[in-house]
């Protein structure tokens, strides 16, 4: 009989995409840790359907603009001390932290001091090759390993002195399948009314600041190059405020509300009006042409403009090395400026032909078809947590 015991993993995600994101690798953690594993700390309905209990709502620490932070900054102090707390009174194996770093980072930090002896492993790679390239290198002391989603984040890392970073994936190419199209789909892409996704963004302020121009937009080109067919696939948490939103608008997309509908309709969209985040990878890697628009606070904008390094915030084009996606963000996030660029990815044309054939080198840029990203991570937190007890 072993005596081995199961790895003990505490995981703290702070949003819905580290939710998914840890729910996986808690699947591949389970599967492959020798005695298997158990899971403690802060997490999402994903991570708790597979017996993750939350300390604490997951809501509380999933914060998102700076106004937001300011705001909430007491509550996400008393969060940072608790969760040191319980890690101090019992440390785990590994401690895994997933994105939401306003608030992991400080825990991170504060472990590291208190207890070096507990290897952490940092899930998603801060943005650090589009703004404040300084973060890399304030990771290093306390970040043992980083698990990076884009492919050229290892060799930033390494250019700026960040942390050892492995690219193990990004979600999406476990989703490949789901949302690109089939032969009968394909040719429903070329059929008129063509099918047109509208995506305002997963965030309630990201919805109320685009919906005024997205009305104006659908309006426009559906009388330039319509009839059309709108298609809005909504996040679960924010369908109320979409329908809410979009009650008002002059020309009304369909509202889908399921994940599968979702697929479905990206695999049979012909184009794409969408907000500034991970969708626009999906877009791409789903062969959608698409335009991409953004809209932020003004104190957000001005930190943002002084601070953001990179050309484009469109993922796609920054996985491409080439800004083949138009993007509209701020105060040339207009209908003037979007909706022609929009109804030119929709007709047949060079804008569109341009964005096909660039999305044609995703895979191979991105290394789609190999182990999937989740067993990946989930071999360097196992060597990383090994190589501490062995120490």
């Amino acid at each position: 009989m072993s005596d081995r015991k199961p790895l003990d993993v505490f995981m703290i995600a702070g949003e819905e995409s580290g939710d998914q994101l840890a729910a996986h690798l808690m699947d591949a953690l389970a599967t492959m840790a020798p005695a298997g594993a158990t899971f403690r700390g802060i997490g999402g309905p994903r991570m708790e359907a597979r017996g993750l209990v939350s300390r604490f709502p997951m809501s509380d620490i999933a914060l998102f603009g700076i106004t937001s932070i300011i705001v909430h900054i007491p509550k996400v102090l008393r969060r940072v001390r608790e969760m040191v707390a319980a890690l101090k009174a019992n440390p785990p194996d590994v401690l895994v932290l997933i994105d939401c770093p306003g608030f992991t980072r400080r825990v991170g930090r504060a472990i590291r001091t208190l207890c070096p002896q507990i290897p952490i492993v940092f899930y998603v790679s801060p943005s650090v090759w589009a703004w404040r390239p300084g973060r890399a290198r304030e990771m290093r002391p306390y970040v043992d390993h980083l698990l990076a989603l884009l492919p050229f984040e290892p060799a930033i890392h390494q250019k700026l002195g960040g942390p050892p970073c492995t690219y193990v994936g990004h979600p999406i190419s476990e989703r490949v399948a789901d949302i690109r199209p089939g032969i009968a789909e394909a040719a429903r892409r070329a059929e008129r009314p063509p099918s047109v996704l509208v995506l305002p963004g997963s965030r309630r302020l990201e919805i109320t600041r685009l919906s005024p121009i997205f009305a104006e937009v659908l309006q426009r080109v559906d009388a330039s190059a319509g009839p059309i067919d709108w298609v809005l696939p909504a996040v679960p948490h924010l369908i109320d405020l979409i329908r809410q939103e979009v009650a008002g608008w002059p020309v009304k997309p369909r509202i889908l509300t399921t994940e599968q509908q979702k697929f479905e309709a990206f695999r049979s969209a012909r184009a794409a009006l969408a907000c500034s985040g991970t969708v626009t990878l999906e877009l791409a890697v789903a062969d959608v042409p698409h335009v991409v628009a953004y809209r932020a606070g003004w104190l957000e904008a001005q930190i943002a403009r002084r601070l953001i390094t990179a050309d484009t915030a469109v993922l796609a084009n920054l996985v491409i090395g080439e800004n083949v996606v138009p993007e509209f963000l701020q105060e040339f996030a207009t209908a003037d400026a979007i909706a022609p660029a929009l109804a030119s990815v929709i007709l047949d044309g060079p804008a569109r032909d341009a964005q096909i054939h660039a999305f044609s080198r995703l895979d191979t840029i991105m290394g789609f078809g190999g182990e999937d990203p989740s067993s990946k991570a989930a071999r360097v937190v196992l060597h990383t947590a090994s190589r501490s007890s062995a120490g």
